[in-house]
């Protein structure tokens, strides 16, 4: 996993294309599609949510948002290739006073319709398939869109509740 300099500055990673409008203070990351990623990817994101103010149960729901997403990439978007790049962005949002956190994840895997992507139905009870519905519970908003010109992009935002 790369990542930029802890102390602040420009996190940009090569390869990895800053969002219009992004906030300097984003963390950019860019792993492998490999699940042993997740651990230290799940950290840089609980020190982040504590840091804008987020409680305990929150930030285990943004964390449990973020693996939902990250194992979709890897299920749905690299049929399992663990050795693709996934990039991820979290950025601190402030807005009238409420921290909050808006985390992107890009990978160049198979591109789907985005008005295609939902939850299944949770009266088909069976394991696995609540990825989507997991996120958009947790999360205040959900956004799935095509990346240029191969991937997909999911971006999530969370607000601190007041």
């Amino acid at each position: 996993m790369e990542r930029g300099d802890p102390g602040g500055g420009d996190r940009a990673l090569e390869g990895c294309s800053r969002l219009e409008g992004e906030p300097s203070d984003s963390v950019r990351l860019r792993i492998s599609a490999d699940p042993r990623e997740m651990p230290q990817v799940r950290e840089t994101l609980t020190v982040l949510a504590e840091q804008v103010g987020f409680e305990a149960d929150a930030t285990a729901q943004l964390v449990l948002a973020l693996d939902e997403a990250l194992a979709n990439v890897i299920k749905h978007g690299y049929g399992g290739r663990c050795a693709e790049p996934i990039d991820i962005c979290m950025t601190p949002l402030w807005e009238n006073g409420c921290g909050g956190v808006r985390v992107s994840i890009r990978d160049f895997g198979r591109q789907v319709d985005p008005a295609e992507i939902c939850g299944r139905d949770l009266d088909d009870v069976r394991p696995g398939g609540l990825g989507v519905h997991i996120m958009r519970s947790v999360m205040d908003e959900v956004e799935y869109g095509r990346a240029d010109e191969a991937g997909m992009r999911v971006t999530m935002t969370k607000w601190v509740k007041r």
